[in-house]
């Protein structure tokens, strides 16, 4: 699968990921990358529901898709990288150089975490994760749906006391 979008979003598999995301580029694959949901045959099926049965979807633990990711990127088909947390993303990119982009989609409330857009709420360990990220020359930036302008780290961390 060719990675078309490699994307950060709490809820995974979701209308806005198929139709806003997969329909304009023409989706063949998604791979969900999370080792909670690797281990969950019954949570993949729940995700599966969301998805037409034209698109293949791969649940995978970080480590299996570190290991995936180079025949992902030279297959032809369009594809979605999914992970539910930065920290997972961080880890996939770390041991994936192929990964050369990361979309920061729909990260929602919690402990400790800071609203950067109405979608992104981000902990100060979360912003210094990206921002090593970035400096390991992965572009990093927060787009909830792929009709608005991509906002890069920077300009979303500044003025707000990045850590």
């Amino acid at each position: 699968m060719s990675v078309e979008l490699n994307r950060i979003d709490d809820r995974l598999i979701h209308g806005q990921v198929v139709l806003g995301w997969g329909q304009p580029m023409a989706l063949a694959r998604i791979a969900v990358v999370d080792d909670t949901i690797a281990a969950s045959p019954w949570e993949q099926d729940l995700y599966r529901m969301a998805v037409p049965p034209e698109i293949e979807v791969a649940f995978l633990a970080v480590d299996d898709a570190v290991r995936a990711y180079a025949s992902w990127q030279a297959d032809a088909r369009p594809a979605i990288v999914l992970t539910g947390t930065v920290d997972a993303m961080c880890r996939l990119a770390e041991g994936a150089p192929a990964l050369r982009a990361v979309n920061l989609g729909g990260v929602h409330q919690g402990p400790g975490r800071v609203e950067r857009l109405r979608y992104l709420f981000l902990t100060p360990a979360e912003e210094r994760a990206l921002l090593a990220l970035e400096a390991r020359g992965v572009a990093v930036t927060a787009q909830d749906v792929p009709t608005a302008a991509p906002v890069p780290l920077r300009e979303l961390l500044a003025g707000r006391g990045a850590a």
